[in-house]
């Protein structure tokens, strides 16, 4: 479940998370709060959950957050600052074992909104890439892209060829735009697609993504 949870701001979020993220393995959440509340749902639904705090809001960070059915045997913070706002987006990377003694590389990201042209866009990627690149075992990037321009879905598509990601496709695409263009996205390598939705709810301003993958057993890692 990959999901924005835009600061848990709107009624129904937890029923939400409840509901749908439960039954998922790995939750990535965006823009989620320390509150009481979502660490609760958590700790007793999750053996692992990791943040990165992007800022700190008067109460309660607020960044990416995976949680896991499994304790991660890495995991690596990234911020990247808006150039405009100073705020800062975050990202985290977690390794997962899985039971074919291979190991799952996770991308929870929240990509840079504001700036003037790509290059902080782009540089906020980089590093990630890096790891990607590096890695041996199957690979799932995803989250709140902001690929709201043609040249920010350039340099995510070119981002993802030259790393060999591919890109879930969503038959029913109910993504949030902006300026007609799809915000949210998960990428996969070495993975099989098994099911893909979005499913259309007001708990956010996104809408969350759920996608079922299974290991592919027959490949080369990478």
């Amino acid at each position: 479940m990959v999901w924005n949870i835009f600061k848990q701001q709107r009624a129904d979020w937890l029923s939400v998370l409840k509901d749908f993220g439960k039954d998922a393995q790995l939750v990535l959440l965006q823009e989620a709060q320390t509150t009481p509340e979502l660490v609760s749902f958590a700790t007793a639904n999750y053996l692992a959950a990791d943040q990165v705090p992007a800022f700190v809001l008067p109460q309660h960070p607020s960044g990416v957050m995976t949680l896991a059915a499994a304790h991660p045997v890495y995991c690596c913070p990234l911020r990247e600052r808006e150039p405009l706002l100073r705020l800062a987006k975050s990202a985290l990377i977690t390794v997962y074992p899985l039971y074919n003694d291979q190991l799952l590389m996770v991308v929870n990201i929240h990509a840079v909104n504001f700036s003037l042209g790509v290059d902080v866009y782009s540089k906020q990627l980089d590093p990630i890439g890096e790891q990607i690149a590096s890695h041996k075992g199957p690979v799932i990037m995803a989250g709140d892209f902001n690929a709201w321009s043609r040249k920010r879905i350039n340099a995510l598509y070119q981002f993802a060829e030259d790393i060999a990601l591919h890109e879930v496709s969503f038959t029913d695409d109910h993504r949030r735009k902006a300026f007609g263009r799809p915000l949210d996205f998960v990428f996969y390598r070495n993975l099989r697609v098994v099911d893909a939705s979005v499913l259309v709810t007001e708990a956010s301003d996104h809408n969350p993504l759920l996608v079922e993958f299974h290991p592919e057993m027959d490949k080369p890692a990478w």
